[in-house]
């Protein structure tokens, strides 16, 4: 018995380790999960370039925030266009799903009104997922991203205001001549960090306003579906007791590689950013460089 139980223990381990060798391979191996990947890699790469390519209206917010001479109604303005960012996308859905659902407010409102006879399919669909999901996206981030442009603005020399004005210049050119030249260093910076990041775009926002309506469609970005690879094989763990009434865990399945990869790019885009701007000492760039070492060994290891 005691020689039986040693051979079982013994091939226990190797077909784990086959099963989640296997598991991995089919993440590459299999096309539909290829064409899924495919789907996530260009929703992913969509939703970025279209951030970067709308990251020019922080700045104009900016400009025409400051333009508004009236004290209160600036600081309203400001306030309300900032508080959306300390709200939590579980809250922002929350709200979304209660004016925006097929029993919601906005339908219920269009069906009294006579504007539609049905419900409108404002989240439970898989049209325009590009568009609502970068509408939600600036609703909740343009103030606070119009911050450090109003905070340039503030000091930028009244002198040249004072010296424009003398010459005849009117608001506009005041804005196109002096304000937006000062914030074109800050937009850019601000824009090379924004590209650091292209892959690094989220995962809450496209999390919760998933569904099965558009899940099949554009709302699964990278993130999103690495944290649901993850939950489905962390799903698939078994848990073994032996003779001796002591609990062994045996996972079957590790972490994808997916995930790990994307853990080395954050950590590359991190050092390179940081090689280029010298805003990290020596010894942050070597742990950095021992994590993304310690990831690929993982990497290494796991398809051995």
């Amino acid at each position: 018995m005691s020689d039986s139980s040693a051979v079982i223990q013994k091939k226990a381990p190797v077909k784990s380790k086959a099963r989640s060798k296997r598991g991995f391979k089919m993440l590459f191996t299999n096309k539909v999960q290829l064409m899924e990947l495919g789907k996530v890699m260009t929703n992913t790469f969509a939703m970025s370039s279209i951030g970067i390519a709308t990251s020019l209206l922080p700045v104009l917010f900016a400009v025409l925030l400051n333009e508004i001479k009236c004290s209160w109604f600036k600081k309203l303005v400001q306030t309300l266009t900032t508080i959306p960012n300390f709200i939590s996308w579980v809250l922002v859905y929350s709200v979304a799903f209660n004016l925006f659902s097929s029993t919601g407010l906005i339908n219920n409102l269009l069906q009294e009104w006579h504007i539609t006879t049905e419900a409108v399919k404002f989240l439970d669909s898989g049209k325009h997922v590009y568009l609502t999901m970068w509408l939600w996206s600036t609703w909740k981030g343009l103030g606070w991203g119009a911050i450090i442009y109003l905070a340039t603005i503030s000091s930028i020399d009244q002198e040249q205001y004072e010296a424009a004005r003398v010459d005849g210049a009117n608001r506009f050119k005041l804005m196109g001549y002096i304000t937006l030249p000062e914030l074109m260093p800050t937009f850019f910076v601000l824009l090379m960090l924004s590209v650091a990041n292209f892959i690094n775009n989220g995962l809450d926002q496209y999390y919760v306003f998933q569904n099965a309506f558009n899940k099949c469609f554009d709302s699964n970005i990278a993130a999103s579906f690495c944290f649901n690879v993850v939950i489905i094989y962390c799903r698939s763990a078994k848990v073994s007791v032996n003779s001796s009434s002591t609990r062994r865990v045996s996972i079957t399945s590790k972490l994808p590689i997916a995930a790990l990869l994307i853990a080395v790019l954050k950590e590359l885009t991190l050092v390179l950013k940081n090689l280029v701007y010298n805003k990290m000492p020596a010894r942050g760039i070597k742990i950095a460089s021992e994590m993304i070492a310690i990831h690929i060994i993982i990497i290494y290891v796991i398809l051995r």
